[in-house]
């Protein structure tokens, strides 16, 4: 297997601040023009991973006459895609998934929004589709229709969005979560510490809440900006500042000279400082932001009953093009 140096997801999903802010302005602002041109945001998806333009549900002289639903900014969307990360988890967790999958789902997620705005697909039906193709790809099997069975969920929605959301990841489809590495790291640190049998408790504790302090790193934009070993060792500082378990400016001193590794460590605890910076940033979206941001959603999307009718008239004229025509040129 690839290994994390030589892969995909080192050479094309790991970006800076600066990218980011760009590629989701681009998708923001696409989808305002849509908002601005048709009346309406939403595309919609085909099996073979093609998108139809909305038809105008205004003519000119309605444009004139009514206000446009306003769009939702960086920020709304920004909290869109938080709340639909936890819902991941959530999901997961209710499935007794493992932490891979878990993790994958939330990086095609995350990818899947670099190259679209939530106001374009919605985030509900992106984010079981994510779910469903990870479960695929880690070789955790469950169909569509046991996924869409447990939440409630039309499966057909999983079927429909399953290739558009391949087509978006540019099918870069192998990940590395930082759950493997926590693992990889806390054996190596038991060998170098000569843990003792009475000592392994502590090691199990140390082990549990860095898992907890993984899920929330996932949840901001680190897992884009970092390998996964960096956030499992961010993981891992903070669970032992918690718990005091062993040394651990010590043992980054060990790995750094044993790996060679082009870092010094007042980098990489400038690295892990950042990653933690992000999570005490992280802004978790209260139950009033969501219904605020979701009435502006649902405004984009549906247009008024009597609009709806006239569009369905219109909708044989759909034209399709597919989501790299959409995005244009890949990340």
């Amino acid at each position: 297997m690839v290994d994390f140096q030589s892969s995909t997801h080192r050479s094309r999903w790991i970006f800076s601040p600066d990218e980011l802010m760009e590629k989701r302005e681009i998708a923001n602002q696409r989808a305002t023009k849509l908002l601005e041109q048709f009346g309406v945001t939403r595309l919609d998806v085909n099996v073979d991973g093609s998108v139809s333009y909305p038809e105008p549900i205004f003519d000119q002289k309605d444009n004139a006459e009514r206000p446009l639903p306003k769009p939702l900014n960086c920020e709304e969307e920004q909290h869109m895609r938080i709340f639909y990360e936890q819902k991941i988890q959530e999901v997961c967790q209710a499935f007794k998934f493992p932490h891979k999958i878990q993790a994958t789902a939330i990086i095609y997620f995350k990818r899947f929004y670099l190259q679209w705005s939530v106001m374009e697909h919605h985030p509900k039906h992106i984010m079981l589709t994510c779910i469903y193709a990870s479960c695929k790809v880690e070789e955790n099997h469950v169909s569509a229709e046991e996924l869409g069975k447990g939440i409630q969920q039309d499966h057909q929605i999983i079927l429909n969005n399953e290739m558009v959301v391949y087509q978006s990841l540019g099918f870069d489809l192998i990940v590395y979560a930082p759950y493997h590495s926590i693992e990889g790291f806390l054996e190596d640190m038991q060998e170098h510490f000569h843990a003792r049998d009475e000592e392994q408790e502590k090691f199990k504790v140390l082990l549990q809440i860095a898992y907890s302090e993984v899920d929330k790193i996932m949840l901001t934009d680190a897992p884009l900006l970092f390998p996964p070993g960096q956030l499992a060792l961010a993981a891992l500082r903070r669970s032992n500042e918690l718990h005091g378990v062993l040394d651990f400016e010590g043992y980054l001193n060990i790995i750094l000279s044993q790996q060679r590794s082009v870092h010094s460590a007042s980098e990489l605890f400038e690295f892990l400082n950042s990653i933690y910076s992000l999570v005490h940033k992280l802004k978790i979206p209260t139950a009033k932001d969501m219904r605020h941001i979701d009435r502006k959603l649902k405004s984009c999307w549906d247009p008024s009953p009597d609009e709806n009718k006239k569009r369905e008239k219109r909708s044989k004229h759909k034209s399709k093009r597919t989501a790299s025509e959409m995005q244009g040129p890949h990340a």
